[in-house]
C-alpha cells in the first residue's frame, strides 16, 4: 500500500512582476523613512509576521539605522489555501514584552486586512508607546477591513503572488523577485 501524496498544486508558472533590484531599492528607501520615524527610540522592536515576512524583515532590519531587537508572530488566515479564510489564529506569540516599547510591525501582504487588523488590535491590546506598520506589498482591491500599513513597499493589483518570502502551498518563497502566478491549465 502507497502513502498518498500531499496535493500537488496545479500546473503553473510565475511571471515576473517586481524585480528583486527594485525591491532591494524600495527596502532601502523604506528604512530610511523608517529610521527618520522612530528617530530617538532606545530601541525598535520590529515584529516580523511569518512566515511570509521573512525575507523582507531579513533585508529591512539590516538597512534600519536604529538599535533593533527582533521578535516574530505567527498568524494564519490562509493555511495552504488561495483565499483567506477570515478567520485569524495565532500559532506562535511573540517571545518578548512590548509594553511601552516602540513597535514595527513587519507583514509581506495586506490583502483581505483580517489578518493584519487581528494581529494589530492584539499588540495594541499590549500598550506598546508606539505601534507603526510596514508591509511589502498592498492589494487595497481585495480589502475587506479597514487597515492600512504605515510604510507601503508596492501597491499591486489584485494578483496571486509569489516570491521574496510569499509562498505558494509552501513553494515559491525563495525567489528573488515577486512573481504572478499563472495557471497553465488542470492539475
Amino acid at each position: 500500500m502507497t502513502e498518498p501524496r500531499p496535493s500537488e498544486p496545479p500546473p503553473y508558472v510565475v511571471d515576473q512582476m517586481i524585480s528583486a533590484k527594485a525591491i532591494a531599492a524600495r527596502v532601502e528607501d523604506l528604512a530610511a523613512e523608517i529610521t527618520t520615524a522612530f528617530a530617538g527610540t532606545r530601541k525598535l522592536v520590529v515584529v516580523g509576521l511569518l512566515r511570509g515576512s521573512f525575507v523582507f524583515i531579513a533585508d529591512l532590519v539590516r538597512e534600519i539605522d536604529l538599535p533593533v531587537e527582533v521578535d516574530f508572530l505567527e498568524a494564519s488566515s490562509y493555511g495552504d489555501a488561495l483565499e483567506s479564510s477570515r478567520e485569524v489564529r495565532i500559532l506562535k506569540d511573540l517571545r518578548g514584552e512590548i509594553a511601552g516599547r516602540d513597535v514595527l510591525v513587519v507583514e509581506d501582504i495586506v490583502d483581505t486586512g483580517f489578518t493584519l487588523h487581528h494581529v494589530k488590535n492584539l499588540l495594541l491590546s499590549r500598550g506598546p508607546k508606539r505601534l507603526e506598520i510596514c508591509a511589502l506589498l498592498d492589494k487595497p482591491a481585495r480589502r475587506e477591513v479597514p487597515i492600512k500599513a504605515t510604510w507601503t513597499g508596492f501597491e499591486i493589483p489584485d494578483e496571486f503572488v509569489v516570491g521574496y518570502g510569499i509562498d505558494y502551498g509552501q513553494r515559491n518563497r525563495n525567489l528573488p523577485f515577486i512573481g504572478k502566478v499563472r495557471f497553465t491549465g488542470a492539475g
